[in-house]
């Protein structure tokens, strides 16, 4: 079977999502995927193209002001040709957010991105993770350290650069990458096999 092709279509203000989004294009390289990294503030028609073809795409935004940012609004209202055309039907999709504080309202920016893929017709893959830190054996260096179940939500200090970004947000990051590759190899396979 041929590698899943999967892109990742983020906007990243100040660089702390496009960190996650390289954690993300990370862990699904580690499980085989081919991975587009697009950013969708410069999206170029052949970028769209790329978007087309995939077998999944995992949606990136920081959390501003409770929502997704402006810059991934207008890449979203942008992509209803798409919509019209059914070409992302059936797709997979998953998500990722990031903000300065813990909770920062990101649970709205990741409805926002499953309603988006919803409305494409595609198939939402979840993080798959029990939530960490919340056990007093715990601590902030487990993975999914904020307890979000419908994608990967991470924190920045607001007064730190890229280095700042959490390092078990970054490997939380990792295990979508690698989740939404492996569910795609299942995906594709079961429709191998229902084309015989």
């Amino acid at each position: 079977m041929t590698s899943p092709v999967i892109s990742i279509a983020v906007h990243s203000g100040f660089g702390h999502t496009a960190v996650i989004a390289e954690a993300v294009q990370a862990g699904a390289l580690e499980a085989g995927a081919t991975v587009h990294l697009i950013k969708v503030d410069e999206i170029t028609e052949a970028q769209w193209e790329l978007l087309d073809a995939s077998d999944a795409i995992v949606f990136g935004s920081p959390t501003y002001m409770g929502g997704a940012s402006a810059a991934f609004h207008t890449f979203a209202e942008a992509s209803a040709k798409r919509w019209f055309a059914a070409a992302w039907k059936d797709k997979l999709a998953a998500g990722f957010t990031n903000s300065g504080s813990k909770s920062g309202d990101k649970l709205g920016t990741l409805q926002f991105l499953s309603i988006f893929a919803a409305q494409h017709g595609m198939t939402w893959v979840s993080l798959g993770l029990h939530p960490g830190w919340n056990v007093s054996t715990g601590s902030e260096n487990d993975l999914n350290r904020l307890g979000f179940f419908l994608g990967a939500g991470a924190q920045s200090n607001n007064d730190q650069g890229t280095e700042g970004v959490h390092k078990a947000d970054i490997a939380t990051a990792e295990h979508l990458g690698r989740r939404v590759a492996e569910q795609t190899k299942v995906f594709l396979a079961g429709k191998a096999a229902s084309a015989v």
